[in-house]
């Protein structure tokens, strides 16, 4: 996977490439086209300059897009990126309007084209040539590094391929005398870049709307997770992209028994696990469920359990005055199955009988809604060091 700034160098590249050609094009168009008296070819060289807005815009929404997270955006710039593309597949339906209108226009005011010569016809195929592969360029980096501003960009060059085909087909047809064809191919390469602008649109908002990933995408990264040792089970998993990024949220149910510290590193194992296997994940959230509550929708939006201090202090109003409160090392909570397991944890040896303490300790404590039950664990004492000197 690449990094931010190999991707912003590899469309910087790419982009100032297209820059330079565009110039160079538009150049040799505009005075061509002023020369042999075609209007066609000089409006296409104007389209030639016009595409250096669009190669400004991709470099500094590369620039900006690129960067890290920062204090004001925790998520990066990915963003910038999506908003570029909305906006070139805007351009693209644009262009593909002014094709087919201005070719309509000339044919409902019966313009006259003169033979423009055998020269302009030779640079527009040079600039049919040059654009496409241009096109091919562009859109196999935008690939490569999963850019589709870049991609989008890319079939920018491709509308242009099709509207200096326009041009030339204008161009052969009126050295021939046959300068309706202009039109008729107009409108088919209106139609194609619209629909090219179209896709565009449709995806870059997709991704605005926070659409998630594939469903059989989605079920490779589940079970991914769940290949991981120790995962009984994922639920609630969450995906979104972003400028060719994805982000991802799960739940991850581990045993409810195990240290919050292993459950952990569970989990830490599943996003390894998933970075690996799906190189465009950047941005992972994983939660340790003790149990699955898949399908029971957000705990914090109902009353919770009492927490520790709430359970000492009542359990100590009802246990302190027994023998064996003063013996109890340590306290371990569980919540499980909305109730509160209190695990107490006794030395070893120790003069109290576990079933014994149990049955005290439950008895005592009978009134607590939110207790479930009570557990013993023996502890091991420190080892006796036989005394010296």
């Amino acid at each position: 996977m690449q990094t931010n700034l190999e991707k912003h160098q590899a469309t910087r590249r790419v982009t100032i490439l297209s820059a330079a050609i565009n110039t160079l094009l538009g150049v040799a168009k505009i005075i061509v086209g002023w020369l042999v008296g075609s209007a066609a070819l000089v409006a296409d060289g104007v389209h030639s300059f016009s595409d250096l807005v669009t190669d400004g815009f991709v470099l500094a929404a590369s620039h900006y897009g690129h960067q890290g997270p920062d204090h004001d955006h925790h998520y990066g710039h990915g963003r910038i990126e999506t908003l570029a593309t909305l906006f070139l597949g805007s351009v693209l339906i644009f262009v593909a309007g002014g094709i087919a209108w201005s070719s309509l226009e000339r044919l409902i005011s019966s313009a006259v084209i003169p033979p423009p010569g055998y020269g302009a016809i030779l640079l527009t195929a040079l600039a049919l040539l040059t654009k496409e592969w241009l096109f091919h360029l562009t859109r196999r980096v935008a690939r490569r590094i999963g850019s589709k501003m870049l991609e989008a960009n890319a079939w920018h060059h491709r509308s242009d391929v099709l509207s200096t085909g326009v041009v030339m087909v204008a161009l052969v047809g009126s050295q021939f005398g046959a300068t309706w064809i202009d039109t008729v191919a107009a409108v088919i390469v209106g139609l194609m870049v619209g629909k090219v602008g179209w896709d565009l649109l449709w995806e870059s908002g997709r991704e605005l709307v926070d659409t998630a990933l594939p469903v059989a995408t989605q079920e490779e990264m589940r079970e991914v997770a769940k290949s991981v040792a120790g995962v009984a089970g994922i639920h609630d998993l969450r995906t979104r992209q972003s400028a060719g990024h994805t982000m991802l949220d799960l739940h991850v149910v581990v045993s409810p028994r195990i240290s919050v510290s292993e459950g952990h590193e569970i989990g830490n194992e599943v996003s390894r696990r998933l970075r690996h296997a799906f190189p465009a994940l950047t941005d992972l959230t994983f939660h340790i469920d003790p149990e699955d509550d898949a399908g029971e929708g957000d705990p914090s939006r109902f009353p919770g359990l009492p927490l520790r201090p709430q359970v000492e202090a009542a359990l100590a109003e009802r246990w302190g005055e027994l023998d064996v409160w003063a013996a109890i090392r340590e306290m371990e909570l569980h919540y499980l199955e909305g109730a509160v397991t209190v695990v107490v944890c006794l030395d070893e040896p120790s003069p109290f009988e576990s079933d014994a303490v149990i049955r005290r300790l439950e008895a005592r404590a009978h009134d607590i809604d939110w207790l479930s039950h009570v557990e013993v664990r023996r502890l091991a004492g420190a080892p006796h060091l036989p005394a010296t000197g």
